[in-house]
């Protein structure tokens, strides 16, 4: 998707927040527009979560400790708690415990749950859903910490588009209620947004020392 709007493929794409950081280094033309709403929120955290009654209370005890992670791009469940940790406890990945990558969401929360690994992060929201769902037992694991607010996936389009059209496509998403067409985008609607909410990201980028520009999609 980043190569198809980077060579004007395609006109519109849903980006991860992450991934459309990615896209804008290559593609410097694309136009953040319109932002999910979930939660009546634009915006979703990262939680680190512990093994109940397990070793880990706080972000220092990973210190010397396996801790798990989704998939390597993943934006909540890999670089905003990796860089949290570094930042809040001055701890990183490979040099002060051991990094352990689990693919998914669901597969960090059912590793802490079941004590595979004493900690591990992913998003807040879809842990909330495995629980509400029951995939995850509340009981057997404990909240630590949560990240800063991290932008929800943006709607980007090219910016070579002829204004009017620009005007309607923004608008045809910004009054978007239909409830079936929200649900496939699992969002309760879409705000306005722009590339500046996405330098917090960025920052993360330059904080894990991530070069944008050496990075696959």
């Amino acid at each position: 998707m980043i190569e198809a709007m980077r060579f004007g493929r395609i006109e519109i794409a849903y980006f991860g927040p992450f991934s459309y950081v990615l896209a804008r280094s290559r593609a410097p033309q694309i136009e953040p527009f319109a932002v999910g709403i979930e939660r009546g929120s634009p915006t979703y955290n990262s939680v680190v979560i512990a093994t109940a009654g397990g070793p880990v209370r706080a972000l220092e005890d990973i210190r010397g400790r396996p801790f798990g992670f989704g998939d390597q791009a993943s934006t909540s469940a890999h670089l905003v708690p990796r860089a949290m940790i570094l930042q809040r406890a001055q701890l990183a990945g490979g040099r002060d415990y051991r990094v352990v990558h689990l693919g998914t969401h669901d597969g960090v929360a059912r590793a802490v749950q079941n004590g595979q690994v004493p900690a591990g992060a992913l998003s807040k929201p879809i842990l909330d859903n495995l629980v509400r769902r029951g995939t995850v037992d509340a009981a057997r694991i404990t909240e630590v910490t949560q990240s800063d607010p991290i932008p929800n996936y943006p709607m980007v389009m090219q910016g070579n588009l002829a204004e009017p059209l620009k005007a309607l496509i923004r608008g045809a998403f910004l009054e978007l209620r239909d409830p079936e067409i929200l649900r496939a985008f699992r969002v309760e609607g879409f705000a306005p947004t722009t590339d500046e909410a996405y330098n917090v990201l960025r920052d993360t980028a330059r904080l894990l020392e991530l070069d944008l520009n050496q990075m696959r999609g």
